[in-house]
């Protein structure tokens, strides 16, 4: 181990709470398997960009420091063919959002300059680059102009907070405290954010060779998203919730708005989500993607098509599945989307008529701990496109497709670590459910060197959201479990997303429920492939999946151990102190809590509720400064056990939101170790298990 490796490890040790995490299985200490301080060799493709005549494309290289336990990134550039890979950006600041210019001379992107993001652009024959904004915000949702000649970006707007009560002047020299925090809107705080600033993002307009951005957008309204221009250059096409956006939280509409003028013509107009607007290339259409909002806790978001003016709005096909990233193809006739199919995430080609051609399959995430989707696309005007590419045995890599031919992947950024690691064997399982023979789908981690005359310890491993997926995807925490000498099931229970819309809906204003025989039917099918122990099954899962794991121990004892992460225990208490109380009583729930039933309601789906039946050792972990499902669930469920002396513990992820290793790698390893460790202790020695 290297001086800079021992040091790390030593910090990783004290997030992870002391002795915990030095108490791994022995298979684990195997040098061919995934070892924890990987993480930090670890990289990913990001935001892959084909260039306009499809030559060549730039990436953001994502990697970790492991000095500083903070992210890194770069950009690089790679011919189509796999050729000519290099850096075109040194990696000593942050990088991100690459745009090429109309005509491929120039490259736009934000990087950070002095401790601000700025926009900066690189002219690619030369090399020189220049900086072209001094803001005191950072520029979002950056595009170039059909004519090259104008930059549209987002960027926050603040606002003076107004004095509620005037304090009295301080003596000179006196040391007070901080003064008090007014707060009198409805969402005043964000998960991973803290505190909401008083203030709207906003649309600006920029000269492409640089200068002061022009506001087009104002009001007391947010213009996030992407941004679309019309092929003549002269306004810009978004969409943005301005009617009542604190309340009526999903009902965005898509706008227009004049460049010159700052003129805004609203252009959808129904209670639901209008989104993601696309111009067509000749300016008379405009393709999004939405539905008509029923309050439902998921309802997918369908294409539609409507003319430049707004009349003429129609759907688009019948796929029953959420599509998203609209990309017109060069003749207008059809259109390019992403949309997630039975756990794998795809790109596919849609014409006017509906008709779907999948393209490209195993579109990848860029996360490195749980195998969710994600991933993106962009398309070239040949109608090739480049795609981050992912399978269970690598990170997002860069791909390349066409219409008619097999996509090739061109970087192979994790070769060097991965190649040479024995890592977990992933295969497809399906099964009935017990409440209703309804198939689920859902897939089994076998640890290296897998005997199947042997018996192993099983993970059920749960995800969140609820209304998310899992699948066939890298996933650093499912190998280390393997690694570790477990078999790892993870699914897809109802409720889960990419298998339509009434799948899932199944756990409307009903979760958790009958999702949780879903994932004991799972389990059972796990089991009778005869390589399981059944006297040592383990449970974990984060959010959605926190909630699951404490509802199974409320309701089964089969498990050894069970480790629940950042959980809703409580849904009366929760409902008004997630960052999201303004969404959940809609749409999670028939009503606010304190409607006639509503207690009972909550309650009935409240872990907590079976807390008095739990005697499976359940550990707890949270981020420290989760907004999502805030340290108080957590307490409460760690204090009712320790009431009850049913074996338990809380760890709390310092200086981490509800994405726990969202920004530093080690918070990954804190996790995982303490989960493991947690399993080893309760973890029943047997014959057959070793």
């Amino acid at each position: 181990m290297t001086k800079k490796h021992a040091s790390l490890f030593a910090l990783v040790l004290a997030f992870a709470t002391g002795p915990l995490v030095g108490q791994v299985n022995e298979e684990a200490a195997d040098p061919d398997r995934l070892q924890y301080l990987d993480v930090f060799e670890m990289e990913v493709a990001d935001d892959p960009r084909i260039a306009p005549d499809g030559d060549r494309v730039v990436y953001v290289r994502r990697g970790f420091d492991v000095m500083t336990d903070r992210s890194r990134s770069a950009l690089w550039v790679i011919d189509a063919d796999g050729s000519n890979h290099r850096a075109i950006t040194d990696g000593s600041g942050s990088v991100s959002s690459p745009r090429w210019s109309p005509g491929g001379d120039r490259l736009l992107y934000v990087g950070s300059s002095g401790g601000t993001n700025q926009l900066f652009v690189r002219w690619m024959d030369t090399g020189q680059t220049a900086e072209l904004t001094n803001v005191t915000e950072s520029p979002g949702n950056i595009a170039w102009s059909p004519d090259g000649n104008w930059i549209a970006m987002t960027m926050f707007v603040p606002e003076p907070a107004s004095a509620f009560a005037k304090m009295p002047s301080r003596p000179e020299g006196a040391e007070w405290t901080t003064p008090a925090r007014v707060i009198s809107k409805l969402r005043y705080r964000a998960d991973g954010r803290g505190y909401v600033p008083d203030g709207n993002t906003h649309i600006f307009v920029l000269p492409a060779d640089g200068g002061t951005p022009r506001q087009l957008t104002s009001g007391a309204y947010d213009h996030g998203g992407g941004l679309s221009w019309s092929p003549d250059s002269r306004s810009i096409v978004f969409s943005a919730n301005r009617d009542d956006p604190d309340f009526d939280v999903r009902d965005s509409e898509v706008f227009e708005v004049a460049v010159e003028t700052r003129e805004l013509r609203q252009l959808t107009d129904r209670f639901g989500p209008d989104g993601g607007p696309a111009v067509s290339p000749d300016g008379s259409r405009i393709a999004y993607t939405g539905f008509d909002d029923r309050h439902q806790g998921y309802q997918v978001s369908r294409l539609y098509v409507m003319d430049r003016d707004g009349g003429g709005a129609r759907r688009v096909g019948d796929l029953d599945r959420d599509v998203g990233n609209l990309n017109w193809a060069a003749d207008g006739r059809s259109l390019f989307i992403q949309y997630d199919d039975q756990g794998t995430t795809r790109v596919a080609n849609i014409t006017l008529d509906g008709e779907v051609t999948d393209l490209a399959a195993d579109l990848g995430g860029v996360a490195l701990g749980r195998p969710y989707g994600g991933g993106s696309y962009t398309v070239a005007r040949d109608g090739s496109f480049a795609f981050t590419v992912n399978s269970p045995a690598r990170p997002a890599d860069v791909a390349i497709g066409r219409a008619g031919t097999e996509p090739r992947r061109i970087t192979g950024l994790n070769e060097d670590l991965l190649a040479h690691k024995e890592l977990a064997a992933v295969e497809e399982i399906w099964w009935e459910s017990s409440h209703d023979g309804r198939p689920v789908h859902g897939w089994i981690a076998r640890p290296p060197d897998f005997d199947p005359s042997r018996k192993y310890p099983l993970v059920l491993e749960i995800h969140g959201g609820p209304f998310a997926n899992y699948g066939p995807r890298f996933a650093a925490e499912v190998q280390f479990y393997a690694a570790a000498g477990y078999v790892v099931f993870y699914t897809n229970p109802r409720g889960s997303t990419s298998y339509g819309e009434e799948f899932g809906n199944l756990i409307h204003h009903a979760y958790p429920g009958r999702d949780y025989d879903d994932l004991m039917s799972g389990v059972d099918a796990v089991i009778e492939l005869g390589y399981v122990d059944e006297d040592n099954l383990m449970v974990t899962g984060g959010s959605g999946g926190g909630v699951l794991t404490a509802w199974i121990v409320g309701k089964t004892e089969r498990f050894a151990a069970a480790v629940s992460q950042k959980p809703v225990i409580d849904w009366i208490s929760f409902s008004l102190t997630s960052d999201g109380y303004a969404s959940y009583y809609q749409y999670w729930f028939p009503g606010p809590v304190w409607e006639d039933g509503m207690l009972e309601h909550y309650w009935a789906r409240s872990p907590l509720s079976l807390v008095g039946n739990v005697t499976t050792p359940t550990m707890l972990i949270t981020g420290e400064q989760d907004l999502r499902t805030p340290m108080g669930q957590t307490e409460q469920y760690y204090q009712a056990l320790k009431i009850r002396k049913v074996p338990t513990q809380m760890v709390r992820i310092q200086n981490a939101s509800h994405g726990i290793a969202s920004s530093s790698p080690s918070n990954l390893i804190a996790k995982v170790a303490n989960v493991l460790e947690w399993f080893e202790r309760y973890r029943v020695r047997s014959p057959v298990s070793d």
